[in-house]
């Protein structure tokens, strides 16, 4: 076939034309937005966040007890005693036999130095020490009075939370769909599209509920101060999937 022959143009300028065709079919194709960053056709990618504050209806402390004597026997002996009343008055108060747990016991020798540097005679150090979850806030700071009372030397580590956070996780959830809804919606006006049906829905990992304040106080003081609960806030994400439409 000889160059130039009207044959050969014909062929040509249908190559052309289909090359043509085919990007113009491609740039009317609509694509994603995604507050994720991943591009799919026609579909919008956004995470709603769901908050929910209430306040808590537990609590749990470590409770223990530390005695320092020149004998171990001597140290044992009055950590098993004081450690016995605690738990008497724990039980006095309430506090159930599955809610008390023992959380640490140690014994360890210490070698006192004295001011003229010369080393002393050895000391034991004999440590007990409970995890207790108190399930009426009402009873929590008399709990840790008493308890220091019988001779706990030892409070720390007072949190607080739900029995039950089922509840709490739903309505954050429902929050979470409203607010992933409104970003959807915000976006697709934002690009001229139309939001279509959901696609997919995913729970992200890790929204789960922490504590955030204290704005009430408990009855009580702890002997130290007021025992402030505060509030939880339940924190639930969703990555939610929608279709679009130009």
């Amino acid at each position: 076939m000889k160059r130039g022959t009207p044959l050969a143009r014909l062929i040509s300028a249908a190559a052309v034309l289909a090359l043509l065709f085919g990007v113009v079919a491609t740039a009317l194709i609509p694509t994603a937005v995604s507050a994720q960053g991943d591009i799919q056709p026609g579909t919008i990618t956004v995470v709603g966040e769901g908050k929910v504050r209430i306040k808590p209806d537990m609590a749990q402390a470590t409770i223990g007890v530390e005695i320092v004597k020149s004998t171990v026997k001597e140290a044992s002996a009055e950590a098993s005693q004081v450690m016995s009343e605690v738990l008497n008055v724990l039980k006095q108060l309430g506090v159930e036999e599955k809610d008390v747990q023992t959380s640490g016991f140690s014994v360890w020798q210490e070698r006192p130095y004295s001011p003229e540097g010369t080393q002393g005679a050895p000391v034991y150090h004999v440590t007990n020490q409970l995890n207790v979850t108190i399930r009426n806030l009402a009873n929590l700071g008399a709990i840790l009075d008493a308890a220091m009372t019988a001779g706990a030397n030892n409070i720390y580590g007072v949190t607080f939370g739900l029995s039950d956070t089922a509840q709490a996780e739903a309505e954050a959830r429902r929050k979470a769909v409203e607010n992933a809804r409104a970003k959807a919606e915000d976006l697709a006006r934002l690009t001229n599209l139309q939001l279509g049906e959901v696609i997919s829905v995913s729970e992200v990992i890790g929204g789960g509920g922490y504590y955030v304040g204290a704005v009430q106080k408990a009855e009580g003081t702890g002997g130290g101060g007021p025992i402030m609960p505060g509030e939880l806030e339940i924190t639930m994400q969703l990555q939610v999937t929608y279709s679009t439409v130009q």
